[in-house]
């Protein structure tokens, strides 16, 4: 059976009109369910008598944190338009790579990319682009108040192409992974369910829209329960702590990656800071340190670990706030409507407590990727399973702990290491702000493991203090052989450490 495709903001503005769903900080602009409603559809009529997309047309967005991100990717639903969010941390050459796979009708560009909108334009032969500015005066205000009609949403059902979301592409050209109508509702679900969303929720988008972090944890989840969004255009540690120890704006829910909690933990306000509203700060990305979690732990906030990508909606575990800290380093459990093995090699399931590759199958699952319908037998097994890549294993209760990506892992004197171990071995390290480990050639040993530190303010920790930290904790294969100081780590939009960046030399 074809179940058809409903339109969540339509549904809101019937049952709840007044009901805040949007609060954009930047501009100070909110709306309520009517006032979105009213701005998606005036949205759909600019982008198709304006700017002629249509059904199965591709719309492009390159564009900071702003709420009319999420009001166009609902006119995409009006219009059966397909939503194509762009990285903005991308160079141009690897957007006009994007925009010439993808081919989108047109481009819609915040006022800070009007020169590479421009040149993407020209180099992928975007047939329009069009101006945003975060409710100033722009082509897409203009359009908004001038558009009038209707738009007669075509049919859609729950197994169609919404979006459409590059990935990083690290190691090799970005994939556009199809994202369906059916995975984002199974993840909204499955985040209430975990996190308790409901339609009294305040979350707080910080990661990048164009991210599935920003897009579906908790972003569009809490429009589906009929909650409200509010949208910080970027990240600042001492902001992000000041917006969530706001009484008046009451923010119940966020995501981040550990970079994003271990810089606001160093504010000076932390200490004291009351978040007692807040129902859940998930954590995803990369394990937390239990450093980190106690730290937050001490303020009677549970910061709730979890793991998914953007081919799998991206909810595939959660970690529930009762056992953030029993369970340190597990990524939880899977929501009801995923399945998961962990198997080796061949493909055969690893007996409970080894390490494997994680597999994955579920309605929140990726078709496939865009234009790569020839390479689907390369990232699912023959019986539909999904390749995430990601090394795994499982303890006695069966919960799940993410060891790492099996591409970061390296080989030092025929033992496989896995650099999430050992990074969370240097975090006990009291001084440490931050730490990746990497693979490095050795003529003697193939590899060995190299630590890149950041210290904390005031800390005088020096090599040999790590080595022999890391020499009580782990197995002599396992000990980083070198420490690299860095003032910073190279971090991707949403704040996970870029490993391909490190010095290797």
């Amino acid at each position: 059976m074809s179940i058809p495709v409903n339109d969540w903001i339509a549904h809101h503005a019937r049952f709840a009109p007044d009901q805040q769903a949007m609060h954009d900080l930047a501009s100070g602009r909110r709306f309520n369910y009517q006032q979105m409603h009213e701005r998606v559809e005036r949205a759909a009529l600019y982008l198709r008598d304006g700017l002629g997309v249509g059904n199965g047309d591709r719309l492009a967005v390159l564009c900071h944190n702003d709420t009319d991100m999420f009001e166009l990717q609902f006119a995409c639903r009006r219009l059966g338009a397909i939503f194509l969010p762009l990285n903005w941390r991308l160079a141009v050459p690897e957007l006009e790579y994007i925009c010439n796979d993808a081919t989108p009708k047109a481009l819609l560009y915040g006022n800070e990319f009007a020169a590479e909108a421009a040149e993407i334009q020209r180099l992928a032969n975007v047939p329009t682009i069009a101006s945003l500015n975060n409710g100033g005066d722009s082509d897409y205000e203009a359009g908004l108040a001038a558009a009038s009609g209707t738009v007669a949403a075509p049919h859609r059902v729950l197994t169609d192409v919404w979006t459409v979301m590059y990935t990083s592409g690290t190691t090799g050209r970005p994939k556009g992974a199809k994202i369906t109508y059916q995975m984002a509702v199974f993840n909204a679900i499955q985040c209430a369910m975990t996190v308790e969303l409901t339609s009294k929720s305040n979350n707080l988008v910080f990661l990048p829209i164009f991210h599935t972090g920003g897009l579906n944890v908790y972003g569009n989840p809490v429009f589906h329960t009929g909650g409200n969004n509010v949208v910080l255009r970027s990240f600042d540690p001492a902001y992000f702590l000041a917006l969530l120890t706001d009484k008046e704006l009451n923010l119940t829910h966020a995501l981040g990656v550990p970079t994003n909690y271990l810089m606001m933990a160093e504010e000076p306000g932390f200490a004291t800071a009351d978040m007692s509203h807040v129902v859940c700060l998930g954590v995803g990305g990369a394990a937390a340190p239990l450093s980190l979690i106690e730290d937050f732990g001490a303020k009677g906030i549970k910061l709730q670990q979890g793991w998914g990508m953007t081919e799998t909606g991206p909810l595939g575990l959660m970690l529930s706030g009762d056992q953030a800290i029993s369970r340190v380093g597990s990524s939880g459990l899977p929501p009801m409507y995923v399945s998961l093995r962990i198997v080796d090699e061949n493909e055969a399931d690893v007996p409970q407590g080894e390490t494997g590759e994680l597999l994955i199958k579920g309605p929140t699952v990726t078709p496939g990727y865009w234009n790569r319908e020839a390479e689907h037998d390369d990232f699912y097994t023959p019986d539909g399973w999904f390749r995430t890549g990601d090394a795994a294993r499982q303890d006695e209760g069966g919960y799940y702990y993410i060891v790492d990506r099996t591409k970061d892992m390296f080989i030092s004197g025929g033992e496989n290491v896995y650099p999430v171990e050992v990074e969370n071995v240097i975090f006990q390290i009291d001084g440490v702000l931050e730490n990746a480990v990497i693979g490095v050639p050795d003529d003697k040993w193939g590899e060995i493991g190299r630590a890149c530190v950041v210290l904390k303010d005031g800390s005088n920790l020096n090599e040999d203090a790590i080595i022999e930290h890391c020499q009580g904790q782990l197995a002599r294969f396992k000990v980083p052989k070198q420490v690299r100081f860095m003032d910073e780590l190279p971090h991707n939009a949403t704040g996970k450490v870029l490993k391909h960046e490190l010095p290797r030399d």
